[in-house]
């Protein structure tokens, strides 16, 4: 069978469905922790290597975790990037990397047949634990990455996104954006790059994810084969507290779009947090589910001033954010945002309806199987499992605390987490046409 097909054939597959997956974890000899899952049903084995390695390690060099991240591939152990394409093309094997805010991750899909399996291993281990990081690379990434901040610079919703992260995090390391600055990216120097890889791409700071056709030996196999050369290093230091915004403020951007993009909300929650359920079941009434949503009643459906409107939780290691998000004509921007601020302190005073809470259980519980109705979806989980520290009984657990979670739940929670005193609103459009104020703050 051709490289083309087996890769399509890849794509494809999904597991069956069966009983929630069960989840061993161990250390490999250089101290990286895997978290595995057996899956007979279809030949195939994917893996992801998480690295604590993110924007949120940037420093004073924002872009330089995504650039190293995307470096990674160009050359390894003396292969070009072109020999390393052509050799997973060859094999019918998927590889990936991906650099955001919390976590970089290297991924790769394979058939599980010995001969495969191993030729693919050895290949992703090449480029975990040998990356050449060339010069001519380097440049082209750079350009790539520059290119991409421009298209960033001509979204609204783009830039809505990135100053809402600058305004509410300030100082914090999560203020830095993932795809860094154009003066920040084009200074990076490929020591620097070096000294990072160094320091963060260590087994110690690492999580291994395995799911597929694999027993327990040989799953501890793999693990070792992609990572057992790495050095064991440390962990990457804690990240410091989130300092809350003082006051509410507004942030208002002039942008030639006939819409303008409005983001809501602070910093709330981490991804370990006691409270996560009542809040992720409280966002999902809120403006978590679509159309359905009581955000979406309000904005869209009443009063037809959004296509679009949303709430999103966004637990972290530190305090991620809780923010609405819509767009809108230009001239009713004010109006929008006022409905969904008084949506919102409605909602934070008295909580939903029974029936409101009802609804979105079921529509959480309902639709938890498609959470893990592929080997791919299965190793997203477990890798987060790992990564944020959950219990090994999260998934078998998540519809039962899911059911458990009551109205006053909910609206303890989100009293104890959102403060409507230091909301930080951003709208990036023309909003000078509803009458708002165009100004910028420092952060």
């Amino acid at each position: 069978m051709s490289a083309r097909p087996v890769a399509l054939l890849l794509a494809c597959l999904t597991l069956p469905a069966q009983a929630l997956p069960t989840i061993s974890t161990w250390q490999t000899g250089n101290g990286a922790r895997v978290l595995f899952v057996e899956a007979r049903e279809l030949p195939i084995v994917d893996a992801s290597v998480v690295f604590n390695a993110a924007a949120a390690r940037d420093g004073d060099r924002p872009g330089l975790a995504r650039l190293t991240n995307g470096l990674l591939a160009e050359g390894a152990g003396g292969l070009s990037a072109d020999a390393i394409a052509e050799r997973f093309a060859e094999l019918g094997a998927s590889f990936g990397n991906q650099s955001l805010r919390d976590m970089a991750s290297v991924d790769l899909r394979t058939l599980s047949d010995r001969e495969t399996l191993a030729a693919a291993l050895e290949l992703t281990s090449k480029i975990l634990t040998r990356p050449d990081f060339p010069e001519d690379a380097l440049e082209r990434i750079r350009e790539q990455m520059r290119v991409a901040l421009q298209q960033v610079e001509q979204s609204p919703d783009d830039l809505a996104e990135r100053e809402f992260f600058r305004a509410v995090y300030g100082a914090h390391p999560y203020a830095s954006p993932p795809e860094g600055t154009v003066a920040s990216v084009s200074g990076v120097t490929r020591e620097q790059v070096r000294a990072f890889y160094g320091r963060y791409y260590t087994a110690r700071n690492a999580v291994v994810a395995i799911v597929g056709d694999l027993d327990r030996a040989g799953a501890e196999r793999v693990a070792e084969t992609l990572v057992g050369a790495l050095p064991a290093g440390e962990p990457a230091e804690a990240l410091p507290p989130v300092t809350p915004l003082p006051a509410a403020g507004t942030v208002a951007l002039e942008h030639p779009s006939t819409q303008t993009h409005l983001r809501l909300g602070q910093a709330a929650l981490t991804r370990a947090d006691p409270d996560y359920f009542p809040l992720y079941v409280g966002n999902h009434a809120l403006g978590g589910s679509g159309l359905v949503s009581l955000l979406a009643e309000e904005v869209r459906e009443k009063r037809g001033l959004s296509y679009s409107v949303y709430s999103a939780l966004v637990p972290m290691r530190a305090k991620g954010p809780f923010f609405l998000g819509l767009q809108t004509r230009n001239e009713q921007a004010g109006q929008a945002l006022d409905v969904a601020l008084d949506t919102l302190r409605r909602f934070v005073k008295e909580g939903p309806t029974e029936q409101e809470l009802e609804a979105a259980k079921r529509n959480i519980t309902g639709g938890f199987a498609l959470r893990v109705d592929s080997n791919n979806k299965v190793l997203g989980q477990i890798a987060s499992i790992g990564f944020y520290g959950l219990p090994l009984d999260y998934l078998a657990t998540f519809t039962a605390r899911v059911d458990a979670v009551t109205r006053e739940a909910v609206r303890d929670a989100f009293q104890r987490h959102i403060d409507l005193d230091r909301l930080l609103t951003v709208l990036v459009g023309r909003p000078g046409a509803a009458g708002i104020a165009t100004a910028r703050p420092a952060p």
